[in-house]
């Protein structure tokens, strides 16, 4: 079983058990997350797409670690003007594991 859920942004493949690296939410290690914004949920055969979340099917993660990628380095320069300039970047990112996936589907009542 796996789903495509929309996380602070960015649209990622999770299944359960699942470690991501994830921009930085509000949250501490230990913490649980909840995303409902689900657009695909494959349970086996059966392949349900939202137009444009699945409705009643929710993502529960738990906060792992923070930490920061890599350092990216940039160069800008123009040749024969003596002019060359450097840059860096680390980006902070959250790292989480997805707990469950389907959590609360909830079943619609139909009108008599």
């Amino acid at each position: 079983m796996f789903a495509i859920v929309d996380i602070l942004g960015f649209q990622e493949k999770v299944e359960q058990g699942a470690k991501l690296s994830v921009p930085i939410a509000d949250k501490k290690v230990g913490d649980s997350l909840t995303f409902d914004k689900v657009l695909l949920v494959s349970d086996g055969g059966s392949i349900t797409t939202g137009a444009p979340f699945v409705s009643g099917v929710t993502v529960e993660a738990k906060v792992l670690a923070f930490g920061k990628t890599d350092k990216v380095r940039t160069t800008k320069f123009k040749r024969r003007k003596r002019y060359l300039k450097f840059s860096s970047h680390r980006q902070n990112y959250m790292e989480i594991e997805i707990t469950s996936i389907g959590g609360s589907k909830k079943k619609e009542k139909k009108a008599e």
